[in-house]
């Protein structure tokens, strides 16, 4: 989430399952089994570019000798969006100080490293582990707001017990046989962490003052929001995201996101050490506020954009379905291109329904848009490099291709279908259609028009 930290420690495996998960992982309430899924190959990749942290880590037995003190105060920090993709979706931490010792740290869940045993298999599988660590707040504060980033601290108004328990939580979840996690990018990630900490030391009143408190969002409506200005990223996390990203989704799931998770504490009541009901947040300060960058309140209306690029390119396609050599060899590298990009998305999103943890890949109703079979229609269409006629095996598999394609456009409109894949609909039926259309054309027209 937009804070991940380059490391060139070599970070050791989890526990095995059977461990003490308190020890192996501590903030743990899943089932032993569980799928990890992450937006999207494309989007995981970059969410894995890490923003070097000038702040210098702590050690987690120091900041438990430092910390033995009735003075400790409990922010959460909240870091708003960034340029890159990766730092799109915010970031937060959890700041322990105590003004009278000095101590000032601040616990994070971004961590990870390429230096990592097997990262890119990790990586395509979706079983990327990431670590929690402590740093100064100083520093760390100091590297966002020199990369133009949102800085927001409040001051939470936990008991002198809850703050000593948290302190330890914390302390406890840094040590090395502790930090390892198994990343999710909308179920576990930083800021998940950070509410199921804070909601244990409550004893689960955030979390009932949450769940089921309807947004009106699912995870792909924030994906969407937060992707809008950079359409390369933004397209790939529609094609691979499936149904699963479109439930609805309450306040509880919404504080994947920074932003919201720190919104959510403004309008949570505690009791204090008297027995009197107060608001959490004692105190909120911005730190540090951007001057380019800021989070886009709703996702684009770009439909009708995708429905123009996909009927420009069919009707490119199927107007070059003449006999003339020229537009024969246009006609089999424009297509064999599309088909080539098509059935390789259409093999990555079967592989990652078949061998990988990416759970909300699938069932993806894309596979009728990008294909595997279309892999086969490559080969099949290189032969009008040379001869005028497309061979019956092509005709038959674009045309194939092409019905496949408009079920998907007809099963998006079965009520009770909540995969939300219109832009893609509309990007990919007219290039699948205007394909099997030309090359039907041409094979009838290669049989009227005599040999030259």
């Amino acid at each position: 989430m937009g804070a991940l930290s380059r490391s060139r420690s070599e970070p050791r495996e989890p526990p095995a399952r059977g461990a003490p998960q308190f020890f192996s992982d501590p903030l743990d309430r899943r089932p032993a089994r569980v799928p990890y899924p992450a937006v999207g190959l494309l989007l995981g990749t970059a969410l894995a570019v890490a923003l070097a942290w000038p702040a210098r880590a702590q050690s987690p037995e120091a900041s438990v000798a430092r910390a033995d003190t009735a003075g400790l105060r409990v922010h959460l920090v909240t870091i708003g969006p960034g340029e890159q993709v990766w730092e799109r979706f915010g970031h937060n931490a959890i700041r322990i100080s105590d003004p009278v010792s000095g101590l000032d740290l601040s616990y994070n869940w971004g961590m990870f490293s390429f230096d990592q045993p097997g990262f890119l298999g990790r990586l395509l599988r979706g079983t990327m582990l990431y670590w929690m660590a402590p740093f100064e707040t100083e520093g760390m504060v100091s590297a966002y707001a020199a990369a133009d980033r949102s800085v927001w601290v409040q001051e939470l108004a936990l008991t002198r017990v809850q703050r000593e328990e948290l302190r330890a939580l914390l302390a406890l979840n840094a040590l090395p046989e502790n930090r390892f996690y198994r990343y999710d990018y909308y179920r576990d990630n930083c800021s998940t962490r950070v509410r199921d900490a804070l909601d244990r030391v409550l004893d689960g009143r955030l979390r009932t003052a949450l769940a089921g408190i309807a947004t009106g969002t699912t995870h792909r409506w924030h994906t969407r929001r937060l992707l809008r200005h950079m359409p390369a990223m933004y397209t790939g996390s529609q094609l691979v995201l499936s149904g699963k990203a479109d439930r609805p989704i309450d306040r509880w799931e919404e504080a994947f996101l920074p932003i919201e998770l720190m919104e959510a504490l403004r309008d949570l009541r505690v009791i204090d050490e008297a027995g009197v009901e107060r608001p959490l947040v004692r105190e909120e300060r911005e730190l540090y506020r951007s001057r380019e960058v800021t989070e886009p309140p709703v996702p684009p209306s770009g439909l009708l954009w995708y429905l123009a690029g996909g009927l420009a390119l069919g009707a490119a396609v199927v107007a070059l379905a003449r006999a003339d050599a020229p537009s024969r060899v246009a006609l089999a590298l424009l297509g064999a291109g599309w088909s080539m990009a098509a059935g390789v998305g259409g093999a990555v999103l079967l592989g990652a329904w078949l061998f990988t943890d990416h759970a909300f890949w699938y069932p993806n109703w894309n596979l009728l848009q990008l294909n595997p079979l279309s892999v086969v229609l490559v080969i099949l269409l290189l032969p009008l490099l040379v001869r005028r006629r497309p061979g019956a095996s092509a005709v038959g598999l674009a045309a194939a291709i092409g019905v496949l394609s408009l079920l998907g456009l007809l099963v998006h409109l079965v009520p009770g279908i909540e995969q939300r894949n219109g832009e893609i609909l509309a990007l990919t039926v007219p290039i699948h259609l205007g394909l099997a259309v030309a090359l039907v054309r041409l094979a009838v027209r290669s049989e009227v028009a005599p040999a030259a």
